[in-house]
């Protein structure tokens, strides 16, 4: 039987998100809630809490994918990827993009806008290196979001690369290295009874973050 997805609704719970108490500084924020989808990870709730959808446009014509969240601070929130991507050939494009945040188990979203710019070739180094060196392998072997004839022929490429590298550290690709999207606004939101969510807007300008509420 099919689902009635006409039917389906929760009706959100689980908590507010008042001005009063909320800090000025989204990021205050944005790591609060990151240490509640971690607790949520423990439990068994949220496998994935740092994962984030990554929007991108180019003439046009948007697409999005999940990647997941490397580094986040008042600098903004960082990822790594193949610059050859699709996402990475629109990024380099059109540098800006959009971040979603789904943690859905806690009834939480969080929406980040802003410009991107390729992390430093040190700071992209420094995280390859912390990476398994199967992930390290696959960074050489896969040249992501072209077209490939067969699983077959991407595992060959992969014992290629491990027979090349079998007696060394595995460098960093020239073509690949991170991304970090400085945040121009942050959207916060939590679910409530009857869909009057709240939902809380910071803008930065200049340095001043603005706080204002839009409705659900």
């Amino acid at each position: 039987m099919s689902p009635d997805l006409a039917a389906e609704r929760i009706d959100y719970h689980r908590g507010q998100l008042r001005e009063s108490d909320v800090p000025a500084d989204p990021m205050e924020l944005f790591d609060r809630w990151l240490a509640d989808a971690f607790a949520a990870k423990e439990t068994g709730t949220l496998p994935e809490p740092t994962a984030m959808v990554v929007a991108s446009c180019l003439d046009g014509r948007p697409s999005v994918r999940t990647v997941l969240l490397k580094a986040a601070d008042a600098d903004g929130f960082v990822f790594y990827t193949n610059y050859d991507s699709r996402k990475g050939r629109e990024l380099d494009a059109d540098p800006r993009a959009a971040l979603l945040f789904g943690w859905y188990p806690l009834q939480r979203q969080v929406r980040v806008e802003g410009p991107v710019e390729r992390t430093s070739a040190k700071e992209s180094d420094a995280y390859f290196a912390s990476r398994p060196r199967g992930s390290q392998l696959g960074a050489w072997a896969s040249a992501q979001s072209s077209v490939v004839a067969s699983a077959d022929q991407l595992q060959q490429e992969y014992a290629a690369i491990a027979a090349r590298f079998a007696d060394r550290d595995v460098p960093r690709p020239p073509h690949w290295g991170g991304y970090r999207v400085r945040p121009e606004t942050l959207e916060f939101w939590q679910g409530q009874p009857s869909r009057m969510h709240d939902r809380l807007l910071w803008t930065r300008d200049a340095e001043r973050w603005t706080i204002t509420r839009l409705a659900p």
